[in-house]
Order: structure tokens, then C-alpha cells, then sequence
């Protein structure tokens, strides 16, 4: 018998199901808008794009605002009225705002012991520097510091290793005006020169590729990532562009088989790029009665990617007592079930470099030094990975994206607790996290070990998706059809990897080709899998806004 919160959200659903694609190539949040505003569109098309694809768009009434060849696309600036004509248009493949993306961090302050929490300090030690490999940073920008220069030990005189950068808002100068890009590079590749090499990255000898799209107020559009995607790509051979940085994301509203942002970083990754993608700080969102599952943001849910999730070191340099962030974002994913994250790191109250953004203004008492900032968020997590794919770069630069990805999830720590519990220092609110692979995907990371790994399969490293047995309860794990994927049964997570002791199911959560739950998942899980909260065909209708800010103590 349905309960009045099931049947809500049942009803929440159909409504949702009601106004989604009313027009198979417009994107859902398009069908209410007023005849006569002015939205600002990605229009893909099924081939590359021509001139008569703008001139048609033009007679509508719309104005050309930049090419997406990357998508085959171009953005435009219509009336709500010409939309129906764009999308009638048989050269269409599909419509979508640009829409609104978020820098997922937000401040906090104490010390932090990331490089020990994944054994980044024991690479560093051995050698391993990410000399020679290029990590593009599409964020904010980066302020030039000493602690990005080549050599730590003459750093006034020393060449940058921001290589190129460029401004792909304005055109114009290139700095950061929030201090969300200086902070991400300074994990990704910082060498600590200004604090003896306390507060360093994990790369502290990468090459920065600096690509400006998000403002001073940390805003973006999906529009000036795609830009800055395709600028990586275009650049890749020029400075060995071997990862891309994604600390930024927004809410899904399509499936990523058709979302624009989602279908450039798998161009980026079918390029022969790394892409690493932020999970999301919505982890405690419990406004679709799911208690912060299915709130991995876009492009993180894309299952090309690896997203990565955020974990507390709890200011200490053992990894036992480490637990994952409440905020960070989990899975599976909205609409198309991707078993994300894919790993998680250190995120939480982590101390980097200082830009001359509005970020540090706005929070004096999270400045260290004048040189260093402070900030929770797995917008910090996001560089700790793609700094350690950098490491694994440098060591076999013939490793695929692929390789590298699995790799990474295989050696990952998965020694976990059953739960944790967490307090807002700020409300009071307490929230309780299970350590399943919906919150920490196939572990925490560990460089020292994803190095001294040899492992070199062949296949794609598609994130899985799970389904959900409605006559039976159980939650099977299979990879996306028609693909390749070389994760098997014993090739990433052995033959009978237990998540910890008792996590959802009590001792037997298998990751491979079929997962049992058992009979004793925590009563928080009976909203997912007894609803279509999740496993419905189509968004709720209050997704939207932008990515929440937490930062734990």
C-alpha cells in the first residue's frame, strides 16, 4: 500500500512528466518560456554547422552568439516564440538554455593534511611531479604566485608554469577575479614554495593551461565551458593537454546522451583527454525525500568522466579516522541511474592558493599567510584526482583515459566505516552518511598505490548503471550497452570487493555484474528504491538553482 509521501512524489513526477518533452528536441525548462523574452539557446545540430544553419536561425529572430563546433552547435540569442521553428527544423538534433553553472566550493577554516590522506607526499618523494603534462583549469581563472613557478627554490625569477592562459569571457586580460581557479590549480599543481612546501599540490611540477569562464561571482554558463572544453582540445597537442580540471557543475534537466555539456567532455574524452568532474555539494539535499542521493550535478553524471566526491581528513594525518563530507554529492544519477562518484578525496577545509578574487575578500578570516585560502567542497576533491592522473601520466605516458580512470577507481582505498554522522557547526542539523558506492564509488584515492599498478586493459571505463527490480527489490550493477568496458568482475574491484561491513545490505555489497542488497538497508534507502523518485523517466520539476555551499568542521 503507497504511502501520502510515495503517492506525493508520484505525483511530483507525472506533473514533471507532463511538461518533459513536449517537443522531443526542446530541453524541458524551455517549453513555459514567454513568446516574446529573449533566451539565450545550444542548438545542436546532426552535422556540422553551416551558414544556412545561422541564416535560418536569424529569420527566426534569433542573433548568433558563438559556435560550438565541438557539438556541431551554436549558441543564439532567440525569442521564445522562434523556439518551436528551431526545433522543427530537420537539421536540429536538440535544443537547451544555456544555462547557469556554479563554482562547487565554499569556505571554512583549519588545517589540512590532503597529500598524506593519498599518499601524494610519498609520489612527490619518489619523484613523481607531473613534469611534462598539461592540466587545463577551465574555472575562474589563476593569479599568478610564486608557488606556480618552475623552480621553488629561486621563485621570483623562475618561468610560470601557467603556460598559456586566456580569457574566454571577455577576450581580454586574464587574472582571477573570484579566486576559485588559483585555489583548484594550487591543488592540481601548487609547489608550496611560500609555505617550505607545507601547503603544496599533488603535481608540483605540471604545466597550467589557464581558461577563463567563470566571473567574479562564480558564475558560469554552459555555453562558456563548452568554449573552454573545445579550447582545451584545440590546444591539446601544442601543451601536451593530458587532463582537464571540472570543478564546477549545475542540475540535471536531460539525459547526458542529449545534454550539451555532457556530450563536450566526451568529446574532450574521445579526444584522449582526462576528464575530472566535481560529484556536487548537494549531499544534504533532502527536498526530493531521497536524503541527498541522485544529486550528482552535471557534467559529473556524465559516465565518460570521473567524478570525484568529497572526504574530511578531520585535520589529522591517519586516514582511519577520515569520513566523507556530508555535503558531497551521491548517486546514482537522475534520470539515467550512472553509479557515480567514481572516487573520492580529500575536499574539506583544504588550504591552497590565494587569488585576488572576491573569494578571500569576502572571507578574511580564511586567509593563511596572505598567500593561502581556505575552502570546503569537492570542488577541491576535483584537482586531487586530476593532479594524481598527472603523476600516473608522467610515469606511463602511454596510458589511456581509460587506463588511467581504471586504475585510479581499482587501487582506490575501500576501507570505509558503515556510517557517519555529521554536524552543521552553523544550524545544528545532523546528517548521517552510509558508505555505499552511491557516496564513495570504488574508494578513496590513493596515488602511491595507483602508481606502483601496472594493470593496462583495454576497453572503455564507462561509469555502470544500476537498475532497480521493482518485483523483487534487489539493485543490479551492468555496464551501458553496446559498450566495451573492461571492468568485469576481477579486473577493477577483484571478484568479491566488500564495501565495508555492512553497508545498505550487511557483508555482501558486490561491485561486477550484480549487486545484492539483502534485507537490512538503512530505512533511509527504502525512499529510493520504493519510489520513482529516482528511477522515473523524467526530472522533478523543482530541480534548478545552484550547487549549495557547505563546509563541515
Amino acid at each position: 500500500m503507497k504511502t501520502q509521501r510515495h503517492l506525493a512524489m508520484l505525483a511530483l513526477i507525472g506533473a514533471a512528466s507532463l511538461c518533459y518533452g513536449q517537443h522531443p528536441k526542446l530541453a524541458s525548462d524551455l517549453e513555459s518560456r514567454d513568446s516574446e523574452s529573449l533566451v539565450n539557446v545550444i542548438v545542436q545540430y546532426k552535422q556540422p554547422l553551416q551558414q544556412r544553419n545561422v541564416d535560418a536561425a536569424v529569420r527566426s529572430g534569433g542573433r548568433h552568439l558563438r559556435t560550438l563546433s565541438l557539438l556541431n552547435g551554436a549558441v543564439y540569442s532567440v525569442p521564445g516564440r522562434a523556439l518551436a521553428d528551431l526545433a522543427n527544423d530537420p537539421d536540429v538534433a536538440y535544443i537547451s538554455p544555456d544555462r547557469p553553472i556554479k563554482a562547487a566550493s565554499g569556505p571554512n577554516i583549519t588545517s589540512d593534511y590532503k597529500l598524506q590522506a593519498v599518499n601524494a607526499d610519498v609520489a612527490q618523494q619518489n619523484g613523481f611531479d607531473g613534469t611534462g603534462i598539461g592540466v587545463a583549469i577551465i574555472d575562474s581563472g589563476i593569479t599568478d604566485r610564486p608557488d606556480l613557478h618552475a623552480n621553488p627554490r629561486n621563485p621570483g625569477n623562475s618561468a610560470s608554469r601557467v603556460v598559456h592562459a586566456e580569457n574566454l569571457m571577455t577576450g581580454g586580460k586574464t587574472d582571477d577575479d573570484y579566486g576559485h581557479g588559483t585555489h583548484v590549480a594550487g591543488i592540481v599543481g601548487g609547489n608550496g614554495s611560500a609555505s617550505f612546501g607545507y601547503f603544496a599540490g599533488v603535481a608540483t611540477n605540471v604545466s597550467l593551461i589557464d581558461l577563463e569562464v567563470i566571473d567574479s561571482n562564480g558564475n558560469s554558463t554552459d555555453s562558456l565551458v563548452i568554449a573552454g572544453i573545445q579550447r582545451a582540445i584545440a590546444l591539446k597537442s601544442q601543451y601536451n593537454i593530458r587532463v582537464i580540471n571540472l570543478s564546477l557543475g549545475r542540475p540535471i534537466f536531460e539525459s547526458y546522451k542529449v545534454d550539451p555539456l555532457c556530450q563536450a567532455v566526451e568529446a574532450a574524452w574521445k579526444a584522449g583527454i582526462v576528464v575530472v568532474v566535481a560529484a556536487g555539494n548537494d549531499g544534504r539535499d533532502n527536498s526530493a525525500n531521497t536524503d541527498g542521493y541522485s544529486t550528482i550535478t552535471v557534467p559529473g553524471n556524465d559516465p565518460y568522466v570521473i567524478t570525484v566526491g568529497a572526504m574530511k581528513t578531520e585535520n589529522t594525518d591517519p586516514t582511519s579516522d577520515d569520513k566523507i563530507a556530508s555535503y558531497s554529492s551521491k548517486g546514482p544519477t537522475l534520470l539515467d541511474h550512472v553509479v557515480k562518484p567514481d572516487l573520492v578525496a580529500p575536499g574539506n577545509l583544504i588550504i591552497s592558493l590565494l587569488g585576488h578574487g572576491s573569494l578571500g575578500a569576502a572571507n578574511p578570516q580564511n586567509i593563511v599567510d596572505n598567500t593561502y585560502l581556505l575552502l570546503s567542497g569537492t570542488s577541491m576533491a576535483t584537482p586531487m584526482v586530476s593532479g594524481s592522473a598527472a603523476l600516473l601520466l608522467q610515469q606511463s605516458p602511454s596510458l589511456t583515459r581509460d587506463q588511467v580512470k581504471a586504475r585510479l577507481m581499482k587501487t582506490a582505498d575501500k576501507s570505509f566505516p558503515v556510517s557517519s554522522v555529521a554536524t552543521d557547526p552553523v544550524t545544528g542539523i545532523s546528517y548521517t552518511s552510509y558508505y555505499d558506492i552511491f557516496t564513495v564509488g570504488a574508494g578513496y584515492l590513493d596515488i602511491w598505490a595507483a602508481l606502483n599498478n601496472t594493470d593496462t586493459a583495454s576497453g572503455t571505463a564507462l561509469s555502470p548503471v544500476a537498475s532497480y527490480n521493482t518485483k523483487t527489490g534487489g539493485v543490479s550493477i551492468s555496464e551501458i550497452a553496446g559498450q566495451n568496458v573492461i571492468w568485469g568482475t576481477n579486473v577493477i574491484w577483484g571478484t568479491n570487493v566488500i564495501w565495508g561491513t555492512s553497508l545498505l545490505s550487511g557483508t555482501n555489497v558486490i561491485w561486477g555484474t550484480n549487486v545484492i542488497w539483502g534485507t537490512s538497508a538503512p530505512s533511509s534507502m527504502n525512499v529510493i528504491w520504493g519510489t520513482n523518485v529516482i528511477w522515473g523517466t523524467s526530472a522533478p520539476s523543482n530541480q534548478g538553482g545552484t550547487v549549495a555551499i557547505y563546509g563541515e568542521q
